[in-house]
């Protein structure tokens, strides 16, 4: 099945209705880059590009980088559309949020090489081993719990939070009003808490042993 050639298309993102006939429409349209129908695989990629465009240059501060990682995110659309679920996220949002985990991808290799270049050697002693494994589970806890929120929900917590955007940026990237915004993040930000809240005693008790205390933090 042939592929379109991707060309940024300037201007903003074209606004979709809400409701049952959106997700009807999120449906049909994702049915028909599915079957390979070239009308559908046209009309997705004039939807959505200029948003993953956006998003990308927004987050790597590089429009060359982010033409390729437009790229990127197409061809794994174009394999993963038949994973796509109307109910639980717009189109658009989930075309989205593939650019950015494509764009997170390339932020992190970048850390990851530049730490690899200038990190100092280390001490390898039972005790910091321990403390590794105990944060690695706490931030491992952490990630659980943000991958279990609603997609709106987790791409403004991940906006605000983890890439330090402020609440006009994120909104901006999400194509939605900034009292939606802290909506959103307000609700992630109760049910992150809801979550971990069961964790808390298991991480002090960690904590605590880990520091050979039996001592409440």
């Amino acid at each position: 099945m042939s592929r379109p050639v991707l060309k940024v298309i300037e201007g903003p993102p074209r606004r979709t209705s809400g409701g049952e006939e959106a997700r009807a429409a999120d449906a049909a349209l994702a049915q028909g880059v599915a079957q390979g129908d070239a009308a559908a695989i046209r009309a997705l990629t004039q939807r959505c590009l200029p948003r993953v465009h956006a998003v990308a240059a927004r987050l790597l501060g590089d429009r060359a980088e982010a033409e390729d990682v437009a790229q990127e995110t197409f061809l794994k659309v174009w394999r993963k559309i038949a994973l796509y679920d109307p109910e639980r996220a717009r189109l658009e949002t989930w075309v989205t949020r593939i650019a950015m985990n494509a764009s997170y991808d390339r932020l992190r290799k970048k850390r990851e090489s530049q730490i690899s270049d200038d990190a100092p050697e280390q001490v390898d002693d039972a005790v910091s081993a321990d403390a590794r494994l105990t944060g690695e589970d706490a931030l491992s806890r952490v990630r659980a719990a943000v991958e279990a929120l609603p997609e709106r929900q987790k791409l403004a917590l991940e906006l605000c939070h983890f890439q330090e955007r402020t609440n006009i940026e994120a909104a901006l990237i999400m194509d939605v009003s900034v009292e939606a915004m802290e909506s959103l993040l307000a609700r992630a930000r109760r049910a992150l808490k809801k979550t971990l809240a069961r964790d808390r005693d298991e991480l002090i008790k960690d904590a605590a042993g880990l520091h050979g205390s039996g001592r409440e933090l």
